[in-house]
């Protein structure tokens, strides 16, 4: 199989102050990549003329988000009490679990907005844990031409102290111009690579009992691509021929393996998982306690959540 080429599209995200994200997870195409469900891609943004990011109190069910930063400084806050900034090149890690709701506010020092946003899903037999946010600084390595930092996962030679639910991987990779690469990696994992900037050349090798006599499992990456190659290789090779570095983050992971219901900010396994978290979420807004999703403290305007939309009119299918 060739690289798998999926182009992103625009999606306005936070509601009334609506940013726009280029998403390249899900699409039509691809719905998972190992057990990474979601890739929103922002920036660089000036926030005088765009309003920054400013996405209220809202709920997520059965996944986790990876907050990662190229240019400026967010402020998390959640409902179990957590308040952090996200920094470029720092993990922030927010595993929902049950149940949480967090806000994340682009911070008034922030002039340029650049980064991206990820979830991961949880395996069936970790949907209903506790909810837990964790952040981790990663040590940048060099190898070849590449500057990488590995903040989920492992890879050459360094690995992230964080634990996963499924193995994972997640670095971030800046390749000089005019340099490549070899990375090995793991021959389970199927793998996506999504440039952030310049363009990348990305060579799959297999093993060498396994020699693919189709033809090469290559091509090349523009900006804001993302680049699909299904498990079976033992090494990535990249090549930056441009005359600027290049950076991108490779994410990887064996397939999933189950069907997933996503819809809003919620997965589930079934529609009516769905409709019940809605539910609990909508009805949660003028109670006194809220058991499942929590209270989040310190946002703009107290006590304001984000109201979910309204349900489709037909049941929401299982993605695979």
């Amino acid at each position: 199989m060739n690289l798998e080429i999926i182009t992103p599209r625009d999606v306005p995200l936070g509601g009334p102050r609506a940013m726009n994200v280029r998403r390249t997870l899900p699409t039509k195409q691809r719905t998972l990549i190992g057990a990474w469900c979601f890739a929103d891609h922002y920036g660089p943004d000036d926030v005088a003329a765009s309003g920054g990011m400013d996405v209220p109190p809202h709920p997520h069910t059965g996944l986790q988000t990876v907050s990662w930063l190229f240019t400026g400084e967010i402020e998390h806050r959640d409902s179990i009490g957590s308040h952090a900034l996200v920094h470029p090149g720092e993990l922030n890690l927010m595993t929902a679990g049950r149940g949480i709701s967090h806000s994340e506010v682009s911070t008034d020092n922030t002039r340029i907005l650049h980064g991206m946003q990820l979830w991961v899903a949880l395996p069936g037999s970790a949907r209903f844990t506790a909810p837990d946010f964790q952040h981790y600084v990663p040590d940048a390595v060099t190898t070849g031409g590449a500057e990488l930092r590995v903040f989920l996962g492992s890879l050459a030679g360094r690995t992230s102290p964080v634990p996963t639910f499924t193995p994972l991987l997640g670095a971030e990779i800046v390749l000089a111009a005019g340099s490549a690469v070899q990375l090995d990696v793991d021959e389970d994992f199927e793998h996506g690579i999504i440039v952030d900037q310049g363009s990348v050349n990305v060579e799959a090798v297999a093993p060498a009992d396994h020699a693919d006599t189709e033809g090469a499992k290559s091509g090349t990456l523009a900006r804001a691509e993302l680049g699909y190659l299904q498990p079976g290789n033992r090494a990535i090779t990249l090549r930056n021929s441009g005359t600027d570095d290049a950076r991108m983050l490779l994410l990887g992971g064996p397939p999933f393996g189950e069907e997933v219901v996503m819809w809003w900010n919620f997965m589930g396994r079934t529609h009516d998982d769905i409709v019940a978290y809605r539910e609990a979420w909508a009805g949660a807004e003028h109670a006194e306690r809220d058991d499942q999703f929590g209270t989040v403290d310190g946002y703009r305007i107290p006590g304001f959540r984000l109201p979910a939309p309204e349900l489709p009119n037909a049941r929401i299918a299982p993605r695979h």
